[in-house]
C-alpha cells in the first residue's frame, strides 16, 4: 500500500473510501493459510476468508502453550527444590515472588508491543511492525540489565523484608542474585512474543519458549542433585532457560529487522502504553493483596480456601488470556488495515468465545464443588470455607470470560487509557470498599468474593458499553 492510500491515524472508514491494495505475502512462519492482507484491506485474511473459531484457535492455542510453559516449569522447579528441605523451598518461594515482578513487566511489554505491531502489520508495513519489536527489545534489554544490577545490591534487604527466618532470607538472597541475571533474557523474550504475535507468527515463539523451558526442566534436577549445586543449580537453570529463550527471539529479530538503531520517539510511545498497563496491573495487584489480607483476618481456614479459589481463578485467567491475545493481534491488524468491519467481526467472535469458555469453566467448577478443594487439602474447615466461596467463584466465570476477551480487543485497539481508568474505578469504588466492609461487618469470605464479583461486574458493564459505543474503533497504522 502506498503512503497516499494508507488511512491516516484516527481515520474512520466510510463507504466512499477506496478499496485496499493487493495482498502482501506473509512470513512463512505465520498462521497457516493466512496472507498479510485480505479483502477490504484486513490483515491475515485470505481471499473470501472470515474470522472463524478455528482461525482464532490457531492464534490462541499456541499462545496458551507459551503462557502455560513458565508456570509449569515453576511447578517442576518447586518439586525439585522441595526435596532439598524446608529452607530451600521457602527461599525459592521468596525469590520467586520478587522475580514475578520481572515476569509481570514482561507481560505488560508483550501486550503493549502486540497491539502496536499488529496495526503496522495490518497497514501492510511488516517492516514497521518488526521495528516496533526492535524498540521494545532495546527497552527490554535496558530494563532487564537494570533489574539484574539492582538485585545484586538489594537482594539481601528484599529477602529479609519478605522472609522472617534469617536462614531463609540468606538462601533467598543468594538464589535471587543469580536468578535475576536471566531478567534481560526474560524481557527480551516478552518483547519478541509481542511483535511476533503482532505479525501473527505463532510457530517460532512456541518453539523458542517451549524448547527453553524443556531444557531448563531437564537441567534443574541435574544441577541440583548429581552436580551438587543445590539451590544454586535451580537459579542457574532459570537463567539458562530465560537467556536461551531471549537469545532466540533476539536472533530472529536481528535476521529480519531492517535497522537496529534505538528510536527514543518510538520507545517513548511504547512507555506511554506501558505506563497505562502498569497502572492497570498495579490496581489488580493491590486488590488481590488486600483480599488476601482481609481473608487472613477471618482465620487460617478462610485464607486457605481463598488461596485455592484464587489459584483456580488465575488458572482460568491463563486460558482466557490466550483468547485475549488472539484478539489483540486480529483487532490491531484489522484496524491498522482500515477495516473497521473486520475489527467488529473479530470482537463479536472472541467475545462469544470468551463468554462460552467462561460458562464451561463455571459449569466445571460447579460440578467439582465437592471434589476440587480435596485436591489441595484434607482439612475439613478449609472445605467448609471453600463451600462459602464456591457460588461466588462459579458466578464470576461467565462475566470474567467476556471481560478477558474485551481486554484483548481494547489492548489490540490501543484503547489502554480507557482500560486503565475502568480498572482503577472498579478497584477504588468497587472491590476495595466491598472487601473492607466485609471485614468491618464480619461478612466472612463470602463478602470478600462478593467484592471480587462487584469488580468484575463493573468492568463487564463498562467494557460492553465501550464495545457498543464504537469509541475504541480508530483505524490507521497508529492510534
Amino acid at each position: 500500500m502506498s503512503p497516499s492510500a494508507r488511512p491516516s491515524p484516527g481515520h474512520r472508514p466510510s463507504e466512499a473510501d477506496p478499496p485496499a491494495a493487493d495482498p502482501v505475502a506473509s512470513s512463512p512462519d505465520g498462521v497457516p493459510g493466512l496472507s498479510a492482507r485480505g479483502p477490504s484491506g484486513s490483515p491475515g485474511l485470505a481471499s473470501g476468508e472470515v474470522v472463524t473459531a478455528a482461525r482464532i484457535a490457531r492464534l490462541a492455542l499456541p499462545a496458551l502453550v507459551v503462557l502455560a510453559a513458565e508456570p509449569l516449569y515453576v511447578l517442576v522447579d518447586t518439586a525439585v527444590v522441595g526435596h532439598l528441605g524446608r529452607v530451600p523451598l521457602a527461599a525459592v518461594a521468596v525469590g520467586g515472588t520478587v522475580m514475578s515482578v520481572a515476569a509481570w513487566l514482561g507481560t505488560l511489554m508483550a501486550y503493549g508491543t502486540t497491539g502496536r505491531a499488529a496495526r503496522r502489520f495490518g497497514a501492510g508495513d511488516r517492516a514497521a511492525a518488526v521495528a516496533e519489536g526492535v524498540q521494545a527489545s532495546w527497552l527490554a534489554l535496558a530494563t532487564g540489565v537494570l533489574l539484574a544490577v539492582l538485585a545484586q545490591a538489594f537482594a539481601g534487604p528484599l529477602a529479609r523484608a519478605l522472609a522472617g527466618d534469617p536462614a531463609t532470607a540468606d538462601a533467598a538472597a543468594g538464589w535471587l542474585r543469580i536468578a535475576t541475571l536471566g531478567a534481560p533474557g526474560l524481557l527480551l523474550a516478552a518483547a519478541g512474543n509481542g511483535w511476533m504475535r503482532g505479525v501473527q507468527e505463532t510457530r517460532r515463539p512456541l518453539i523458542y519458549v517451549l524448547g527453553a523451558n524443556v531444557l531448563s526442566a531437564a537441567l534443574c534436577p541435574l544441577l541440583v542433585y548429581p552436580v551438587g549445586w543445590g539451590l544454586t543449580g535451580s537459579a542457574v537453570a532459570n537463567v539458562v532457560a530465560q537467556s536461551v529463550s531471549g537469545g532466540c527471539f533476539l536472533w530472529a529479530l536481528v535476521r529480519e529487522a531492517p535497522a537496529l538503531r534505538p528510536s527514543p520517539q518510538i520507545i517513548g510511545q511504547q512507555l506511554t502504553v506501558g505506563r497505562d498497563l502498569l497502572i492497570r496491573g498495579a490496581a489488580f495487584q493491590a486488590s488481590f493483596l488486600s483480599a488476601t489480607a482481609v481473608a487472613a483476618r477471618f482465620g487460617v481456614a478462610s485464607v486457605g480456601a481463598h488461596q485455592i479459589a484464587v489459584q483456580l481463578w488465575f488458572f482460568s485467567a491463563l486460558v482466557l488470556d490466550s483468547v485475549a491475545i488472539a484478539a489483540q493481534s486480529l483487532v490491531g491488524a484489522a484496524l491498522g488495515g482500515g477495516d473497521a468491519a473486520a475489527a467488529h467481526d473479530v470482537t463479536r467472535r472472541v467475545t462469544i468465545a470468551g463468554g462460552l469458555a467462561g460458562v464451561v469453566f463455571g459449569v466445571l467448577a460447579a460440578a467439582g464443588a465437592g471434589v476440587v478443594p480435596g485436591w489441595f487439602t484434607a482439612d475439613p474447615e478449609v472445605h467448609a470455607q471453600a463451600a462459602v466461596v464456591w457460588p461466588w467463584f462459579v458466578a464470576l466465570m461467565p462475566f470474567g470470560g467476556v471481560v478477558f476477551a474485551l481486554d484483548g480487543v481494547l489492548i489490540g485497539a490501543g484503547d489502554v487509557r480507557f482500560l486503565r481508568n475502568v480498572t482503577l474505578a472498579s478497584a477504588i469504588f468497587g472491590f476495595l470498599p466491598a472487601i473492607w466492609l466485609a471485614y468491618g461487618f464480619d461478612l466472612g469470605l463470602g463478602g470478600v468474593w462478593a467484592g471480587l464479583l462487584l469488580m468484575i461486574l463493573i468492568r463487564f458493564g463498562a467494557m460492553v458499553w465501550r464495545w457498543r459505543s464504537d469509541r475504541w474503533v480508530v483505524v490507521g497504522a497508529t492510534r
